[in-house]
This record gives structure tokens, sequence and C-alpha cells, in this order.
């Protein structure tokens, strides 16, 4: 009976330690582990890299960039993407995983639109990225029809690689295919007058030459054109038409 008594007292006394052992153990985790303490994380999207890395340090959080990603309007290094996601609950010292936007702007290919119609090329250059610019006519028999793309004033050839949103200007026909039209007389009118007749007349401008110091279009007028004016003369339609201006009456 006595030996019963001391088998049930050690038995006992295992127990007991290993529930101090466990409850010892569980404390001094709890309180390496931080438990119950938790920090809100803060929403870094559209702050630069640089103000996020700050608050992060302020916060005892550590991160990672994942990924650079090109978002068009938002600015250089700037946060696009965090996981975990803002207002998060999480622990010092936790991982925040982060997408940056590119410095640089992302590349596109310059597409082939030479002899595509003018709609096309506006839905083409929509779907690549490009912006389209000035629609440009030009006497040619195919009205509508894609003659020249044009990157800042140059010809721009296809699968070249533009920045994203870059302006495409085209040069499309405009059904004319050179027709013949009166030749305007342009002397004694404005700048800007002469500029506005020439475009209904289906002409361009060719070379402005000033004839005396003062190079002021909103005050010159033409004194001379090139092809000289003859009453009842012809001209092919899209052709240029040199002026010279002056300012003295």
């Amino acid at each position: 009976m006595r030996f019963l008594k001391t088998i049930g007292f050690h038995f006992f006394l295992m127990v007991l330690f290993l529930y101090l052992a466990a409850w010892l153990a569980a404390f001094f985790l709890s309180g390496y582990t931080r438990h119950g303490q938790y920090l809100t994380l803060p929403d870094l999207k559209g702050l630069t890299f640089e103000s996020a890395e700050t608050l992060l340090k302020q916060k005892n959080l550590r991160y990672v960039i994942t990924d650079t990603v090109f978002v068009e309007g938002m600015p250089k290094s700037a946060i696009v993407e965090q996981n975990p996601i803002p207002n998060s609950k999480v622990k010092e010292g936790r991982i925040v995983y982060l997408s940056i936007n590119s410095s640089t702007s992302a590349m596109v290919m310059m597409p082939n639109l030479i002899n595509s119609s003018l709609r096309f090329a506006e839905t083409v250059i929509a779907g690549s990225g490009l912006k389209l610019g000035e629609i440009i006519y030009q006497p040619d028999i195919a009205q509508n029809a894609v003659l020249d793309q044009l990157f800042n004033g140059q010809s721009i050839q296809p699968n070249t690689k533009l920045p994203k949103g870059s302006v495409i200007n085209l040069v499309v026909g405009d059904g004319s295919g050179g027709a013949l039209v009166a030749m305007p007389d342009l002397t004694g009118l404005g700048y800007k007058d002469a500029t506005a007749v020439l475009k209904s007349s289906m002409l361009q401008i060719g070379a402005v030459v000033f004839e005396d110091e003062n190079h002021d279009t909103a005050n010159a007028i033409v004194v001379r054109q090139n092809p000289t004016f003859q009453s009842g003369a012809t001209i092919k339609s899209g052709q240029a038409i040199d002026v010279f201006l002056s300012t003295k009456k």
C-alpha cells in the first residue's frame, strides 16, 4: 500500500512538472513573439520609394521589392502594389512585399500603318500604347489612305522601339489625285490670311522669306510669291507656294 502511495506521489510530481514546464514555455514564447501586439500596415500605394522606406523603418517593418512595372501617369519609383494589403494587422519585423513603378518609360513597337485606312490606323495606334497626333492631308488618289507615319517630324520605320505614349502624326491621301486648282493671288494679304487661302485651295505654304529685318508675321504682308500669280493659271493641288513678306507698307 505504501508502495502505491509512493508511485502516485511521484506521478503527481511528474504531471505538475510537465504542466509548469508547458506554462513557462508558453509564457516566454508569448513574450518573445509579442503575442497580441499588432501594427496596422499603412497604405503605401502612390508614395515614393524613399517615403515608403522611411515609414516602414519607423514601424520596425522590413520590405522586399518583388517586381518593377511601368504605370503611365504614376510618379517614377512610386509604390504600385503592396502585400499584405493596406490596414492589415501585422507584427513588428514583418516583411512587406512591394512592387514599384519603373524609373524608365515602357517601350513599344511602331506598327506598320502605310497603305492602311485612316480608321484602321487610328485603332492600331490606340491599341499599341501610342497617341495619334496631327493628320496631314496630301494630294493622292487614295482617299484616307495612310501615306506616311511620322515621329518628331520624321518618317518612322515599322518595328522601331518608341517610348509608350509617343505621338504619331499621319500623312493621309485626300483623294484628289493632284487635281488642278486655280492659282491664288496672295499679294497684299497678311501672312495669316495667305495661309488660309492656300489651305482652302488645297495648296501648301512653302518657304517664308522676309525682305526686311522685322520678322513679325502678325504685321507682315505678302509682297510677292513663287510661282508668280497669273490670271487664269492653274496649279496642282498640294503644291507649295513660297511667300515673300515685308512689314513696310
